[in-house]
């Protein structure tokens, strides 16, 4: 009896270790999990869609569910839904993300939400490791006034992120513990698209059990809004194979009435030619001009191009460098900036770009201070230097790390023989 109840108990843990191991061989592979139906956990007191509340989203993955809570809302901002799919007038999206609809109170300033997701054993609280997980924050858009920010922080380890290296729609930058993915464009979409790469970022970790999503926006004077953010937990291909040319540096200079523009490449493997952009806005470009590789495949090639700007009415010109290879693939440098000084204007002016800034400011001083010694400096609210800069010879256009500056408000001053002129800034 003994022989037989000891091999009956073998047999059941046998059977007990080989589901464990299915179950977590099940968690181990990659996947995308599907958030949908969330119900209000019943044991939770708080209100619906109050900073505590709790959802259960059910069968997330084979036997997980996900418990999802309001940890915090931060300047007026609101949970509207926790959730929004499906019909309606803003029913947009992936019924398979993680959608809350957030609101956003206007004014000045930045507001948020912040959500915590545990994954448990289904229908229980019993936490379990997701062994390859992605999280995907799409449509990170704005307008003028409004720009929208998500940041994604995990538990976990060999953390990744990727996304489109050559957009200008959004900032992505590193925080404690993931990455926060920021709208610098102020280019509003319709609709919420997968394919649109350009807003959108993947972060990746291995053995995760739970993640942290700050959703929000940065509001410059705006009207209050509701806004729908989409955090897909799946992974996505950005295409991140460059063009077989490597551009070492691109500038712009003002000489008269003409922007000098100089370029220096590498490696010309099967590139056909450079297109000129120019704009007066940051948004709309148009082609100034087409100039033909060389197809130098082993030493640095130096191009030029003057364009004229005699007729131009504008106060700022915006330039890019748009590279093209034989088959069509093309590849954007960074943005120069070119400030055309005015007969009418009163006093001086800058021109800081992005703003709001994570990592790098770009500020265009006035004509006739390039090539001069000119002093930058960054203040804080208090008024305090935070960092300070001087340049023997400027360029119109120098750049600033403030990748180390604390978020918030901040003003720029650049001074020039007793000139000086200043723009208030936002650190992200």
């Amino acid at each position: 009896m003994k022989t037989f109840l000891s091999l009956k108990q073998n047999l059941v843990k046998l059977i007990m270790l080989v589901s464990v191991s299915l179950f977590l061989q099940q968690l181990t592979s990659a996947q995308a999990l599907s958030f949908k139906s969330p119900v209000k956990v019943p044991d939770n007191s708080v209100a619906a869609l109050q900073k505590g509340a709790e959802y259960r989203f059910s069968d997330v993955s084979t036997n997980v569910d996900a418990l999802v809570k309001i940890e915090d809302l931060i300047n007026g901002a609101e949970v509207r839904e926790i959730d929004q799919t499906g019909a309606g007038p803003a029913g947009v999206g992936y019924e398979a993300a993680f959608q809350p609809l957030v609101y956003t109170p206007g004014g000045t300033g930045t507001s948020y939400a912040l959500f915590s997701v545990t994954f448990v054993q289904k229908g229980t609280r019993s936490s379990v490791n997701i062994g390859d997980f992605s999280a995907t924050s799409l449509d990170l858009d704005g307008n003028s006034k409004l720009k929208e920010f998500s940041e994604i922080t995990m538990s976990g380890s060999s953390g990744i992120m990727s996304y489109l290296i050559a957009t200008v729609q959004i900032a992505v930058a590193p925080v404690s513990g993931g990455f926060r993915g920021s709208n610098i464009s102020g280019i509003e979409y319709s609709g919420i698209d997968t394919s649109a790469l350009a807003t959108m970022y993947t972060v990746k970790r291995t053995s995760v059990n739970s993640i942290n999503i700050k959703v929000g926006a940065i509001s410059i004077a705006s009207p209050s809004a509701s806004r729908q953010y989409s955090l897909y937990m799946k992974d996505f291909s950005y295409n991140l194979n460059t063009l077989p040319v490597k551009l070492y540096s691109f500038n712009a200079n003002l000489n008269n009435n003409k922007v000098d523009l100089k370029w220096v490449t590498a490696s010309e493997i099967n590139v056909s030619h450079f297109i000129i952009e120019k704009s007066t806005d940051a948004i709309n470009f148009s082609e100034a001009g087409l100039i033909f590789a060389y197809g130098n495949p082993t030493d640095k090639t130096n191009y030029t191009h003057s364009d004229n700007i005699n007729t131009n009415q504008a106060g700022v010109i915006y330039y890019r460098l748009r590279s093209v290879d034989v088959d069509g693939k093309s590849e954007l440098s960074e943005t120069r900036i070119i400030r055309i000084s005015k007969q009418t204007e009163k006093g001086v002016s800058i021109v800081t770009y992005p703003n709001p800034v994570s990592n790098e400011i770009r500020v265009t001083i006035p004509a006739n201070w390039q090539n001069k010694r000119v002093v930058y400096e960054i203040f804080n609210m208090s008024g305090r230097t935070a960092k300070r800069i001087e340049a023997g010879s400027s360029n119109q256009t120098e750049i600033m790390n403030v990748s180390a500056l604390a978020p918030g408000f901040y003003i720029v001053r650049v001074s020039f023989e007793g000139q000086t002129a200043q723009q208030k800034i936002i650190k992200q």
